[in-house]
């Protein structure tokens, strides 16, 4: 069902009657206000998803044996003492 020009006016109608002319342009700065709010905690999320991803963090501990630690460490990671350091 597609709305109609009725359809806008019998809604503006009602709204008229439920909230009365003068508190309208209350209303709409008030929305407009909370709209702009809204945008802007949008784009900054965005921003800040952005500037998270592209810092390289994979999830990866750095542990012997990860990849990006070739020949730091042991090769086989039972080679590694309950410390952490590798065995000799």
């Amino acid at each position: 069902m597609r709305f109609q020009a009725w359809h806008i006016i019998v809604l503006v109608i009602v709204i008229l009657l439920v909230f009365g002319s003068a508190k309208l342009p209350d209303i709409a700065s008030s929305i407009g206000k909370s709209l702009k709010v809204f945008k802007k905690e949008i784009t900054e999320l965005k921003e800040d998803t952005d500037t998270t991803g592209t810092t390289g963090t994979t999830g990866t501990t750095g542990t012997a044996g990860s990849a990006g630690t070739a020949g730091t460490g042991p090769a086989n990671p039972t080679d590694v003492n309950p410390d952490g350091t590798p065995r000799s």
